[in-house]
């Protein structure tokens, strides 16, 4: 089961060559894919501060992940608790929920981002 990081979603609907093959992969195959809503969070303030210019709307969006049967994780008291837990070598408060939402919920998490590979976390790329 695999817990799918906010670029690596963005690539996948971008059709993006940076997004592996692998990854695209397991993300089109995969009968089993989740998605933090931390990563709609974290797009909709993206999109609002202009860092991120994408046509879809974050219903868009959700709408996208029941099309590709991406299960959508609430934020559990868990999660945060585990944030707690994780070194500051990565300061990005939504990868962090991320990070501690995969290993909570032993998920791999698909990710290219070189600072969550500094984890002991289970990765795919």
């Amino acid at each position: 089961m695999y817990l799918i990081d906010t670029c690596a979603f963005l690539w996948f609907l971008d059709d993006n060559l940076s997004l592996s093959a692998n990854a695209r992969e397991v993300i089109e195959k995969s009968d089993r894919l989740y998605l933090s809503i931390a990563s709609l969070w974290e797009i909709a303030i993206k999109k609002t501060i202009k860092k991120l210019d994408i046509e879809e709307s974050i219903t868009d969006l959700g709408n996208i992940c029941k099309q590709y049967n991406i299960i959508i994780l609430p934020i559990k008291i868990r999660y945060l608790e585990r944030i707690q837990q994780l070194p500051m070598i990565h300061g990005d408060p939504f990868d962090r929920l991320i990070m501690a939402t995969a290993m909570e919920e032993n998920l791999l998490l698909i990710t290219h981002d070189s600072n969550i590979r500094k984890y002991n976390i289970d990765l795919f790329w």
